[in-house]
C-alpha cells in the first residue's frame, strides 16, 4: 500500500486506456503510484465537495486502486471462516457506495466487533470528521480484541500468519486514521502523540509514510526542532524520498534566511552562507517536484487531492500544496525566497529528462498517470514544456505562405502576374 518497491506489486494496470505500455512501465519505477498518506475521508470530505460544486473529485481509477487496496490490506484467506468478514470481502468489490454500506451494516448484524466494517462507515457514510472518529473508535476497539486473539495462534499454520497480516494492518490502518482526526478536529498534540506510539509500535511498517502525517501536525505546531528532527531519520540517501521531505527540508533553511532576505541586497553583495544553503535546498525540491511550486505561489488554482499520487508528478504536487501551503505562508519571506530563487534550478538540469543533478532524470511519464488521477475540470501541470524547435516553426510558416501564394495564383491568375512583375522590378532597382 505504501507503494515502496518490495512490497507485493499491485494487480492493476498503470494506465486504464494503455495496455501497450507494460514494458515501459517495468523500466520506470518513478512511475509508481503510491497511496496519499494524507488522504482525505470519502464521506466526510469528498462527498461534501461533490454536493457542494456538483463536481466528482476523484477519477474511477483512483477509486478503483483504493478498492483494491482495501481488498489486499483488509481481507484474507481465514475470512471464509467467519461470516462477518465473508460479507465484508464482498463489501470491498462493490463499486456502488450504497451497497458498500449496506454490507457493512449486515457484517455487523452477524458480528458486532467486525472492525472492517466500522471502518468502510467511517470512511464512506460518515458525514463529518466527528462521525468518522466515533467510528473509528469502534473500529478500534474491536481491531484490538482481534488482533490479540490471532497474535495468540499465528503460529499454528500460515493462514494464521496471513489471518494476524490482515488484523495487524486494520489496527494500523484505525489508529492512524484516528490520529489524523484529531488533527483535523484541533487536537494537534494529542494527533503527534498518536502518530509517534503507532511508529514506535510498529516500527517495521516505515513504508506506510506515517512520518508524512507527524511532519504535517509538528509543522502546524511551530515545533520546527522536532520537524527537523524527523527529517534527519526520513530524509536519507537510502530512503525513498517525496515532495513532503523535500519542501519541508528547503522550508526550515529558507525559515533561517527569509525574513531579512532581498533580492537586491543579495544582488549587491552576493549570497550568504545561510541563503546559498537555503537556496540550494529550494533547487533540489524543485528538481524532484518542479510542479509544486505554481501552487505554493498561487500561481495555478487547487483541487482537492487524490487517494493516489505520482511521485514527482502534478498529483503529488497538489497533494502536498494542499495541506503544506498554510505552513509556507505561515513563514515570513518564505514564499518570497521561492518565488525569486525557484526557476534558477531549471538552468542546472537543461535536459531534465536525460540527466539530473541530484536525482534521476525526471520521468517522462508522469503526465499520463497523472491525467487518469487528478479529475478531468484540473488543468494538469506537464513537465517540461514540449517546445517546438524553430525551424519547425520556420518551415510551417514557409508552407503556410507557399499554399496562401499558390491559393491566390490559381484564384487570380491576371492579378498574380501583375503582382510578381511589380515585384521583380522594385527587386531590380532596389539592386540597382
Amino acid at each position: 500500500i505504501g507503494g515502496v518497491e518490495n512490497s507485493p506489486p499491485a494487480p492493476v494496470a498503470f494506465s486504464a486506456n494503455s495496455g501497450e505500455n507494460e514494458t515501459s512501465r517495468q523500466n520506470m519505477p518513478e512511475c509508481k503510484v503510491w497511496r496519499n498518506p494524507l488522504n482525505l475521508f470519502r464521506g466526510a470530505e469528498y462527498s461534501r465537495y461533490m454536493w457542494v460544486t456538483g463536481k466528482e473529485p476523484l477519477t474511477y481509477y483512483d477509486m478503483n486502486l483504493s478498492a483494491q487496496d482495501h481488498q489486499n490490506f483488509f481481507t484474507c484467506d481465514m475470512d471464509a471462516l467467519r461470516p462477518s468478514d465473508t460479507v465484508m470481502q464482498k463489501a470491498w468489490r462493490e463499486r456502488n457506495p450504497q451497497a458498500r454500506i449496506k454490507a457493512a451494516y449486515q457484517a455487523l448484524e452477524l458480528n458486532n466487533d467486525c472492525a472492517t466494517a466500522y471502518v468502510l462507515l467511517a470512511e464512506e457514510e460518515a458525514t463529518t470528521i466527528v462521525d468518522a472518529e466515533k467510528y473509528f473508535k469502534q473500529a478500534l476497539k474491536a481491531g484490538e480484541t482481534i488482533y490479540r486473539k490471532s497474535q495468540n495462534c499465528h503460529s499454528q499454520s500460515p493462514q494464521h500468519e496471513a489471518q494476524l497480516r490482515r488484523d495487524t494492518n486494520v489496527l494500523v490502518y484505525v489508529k492512524r486514521r484516528l490520529a489524523m482526526c484529531a488533527r483535523k478536529l484541533g487536537r494537534i498534540r494529542e494527533a503527534v502523540k498518536m502518530m509517534r506510539d503507532l511508529m514506535k509500535e510498529f516500527p517495521l511498517l516505515s513504508m506506510l509514510n506515517i512520518h508524512e502525517n507527524l511532519l504535517e501536525a509538528l509543522l502546524e505546531l511551530q515545533a520546527y526542532a522536532d520537524v527537523q528532527a524527523v527529517l534527519a531519520k526520513y530524509d536519507d540517501i537510502s530512503l525513498p524520498k517525496s515532495a513532503a521531505i523535500c519542501y519541508t527540508a528547503a522550508l526550515l533553511k529558507a525559515r533561517a534566511v527569509s525574513e531579512r532576505f532581498s533580492p537586491e541586497t543579495a544582488s549587491k553583495r552576493g549570497l550568504s552562507t545561510a541563503e546559498i544553503n537555503a537556496v540550494e535546498a529550494i533547487h533540489r525540491a524543485v528538481e524532484f517536484n518542479p510542479h509544486v511550486p505554481k501552487y505554493l505561489l498561487e500561481m495555478k488554482s487547487l483541487v482537492l487531492p487524490p487517494e493516489h499520487i505520482l511521485k514527482r508528478g502534478d498529483s503529488e504536487a497538489v497533494a502536498y500544496a494542499f495541506f503544506h501551503l498554510q505552513h509556507w505562508k505561515r513563514i515570513e519571506g518564505a514564499l518570497n525566497l521561492l518565488h525569486c530563487t525557484w526557476e534558477g534550478t531549471f538552468r542546472m538540469i537543461p535536459y531534465p529528462l536525460e540527466k539530473g543533478h541530484l536525482f534521476y532524470p525526471y520521468p517522462s511519464c508522469t503526465e499520463t498517470a497523472d491525467r487518469e488521477l487528478l479529475p478531468t475540470f484540473h488543468e494538469v501541470s506537464v513537465y517540461p514544456q514540449k517546445e517546438l524547435p524553430f525551424f519547425i516553426h520556420f518551415t510551417a510558416g514557409l508552407c503556410s505562405f507557399s499554399a496562401m501564394l499558390a491559393l491566390l495564383t490559381h484564384q487570380f491568375p491576371e492579378l498574380m502576374v501583375i503582382f510578381a512583375k511589380a515585384v521583380s522590378i522594385v527587386s531590380v532597382m532596389g539592386l540597382a
